[in-house]
């Protein structure tokens, strides 16, 4: 079983290289536009690593560290 890697950006195209280099590596991949979109993506699944960009809208990456801490399935 492979591990999961979620990538939140709000460039799509850094999440496309970033998604095709991880999975090229043999990871699981799930991606998320800014911070809420990647809290409404954390369905209870093992993430294992989140690569995030700080300067993102609705959610920056800060606030988003921020919230995974408090979320139930972090």
């Amino acid at each position: 079983m492979s591990k999961t890697i979620m990538i939140v950006d709000d460039s799509a195209s850094i999440r496309q290289v970033v998604g095709i280099a991880l999975r090229g590596a043999g990871y699981q991949t799930l991606e998320a536009c800014d911070g809420k979109d990647a809290l409404s993506k954390l369905t209870g699944q093992k993430i294992h690593l989140i690569i995030s960009d700080v300067n993102m809208p609705n959610m920056d990456g800060i606030t988003f560290l921020k919230q995974i801490k408090q979320h139930p399935s972090a």
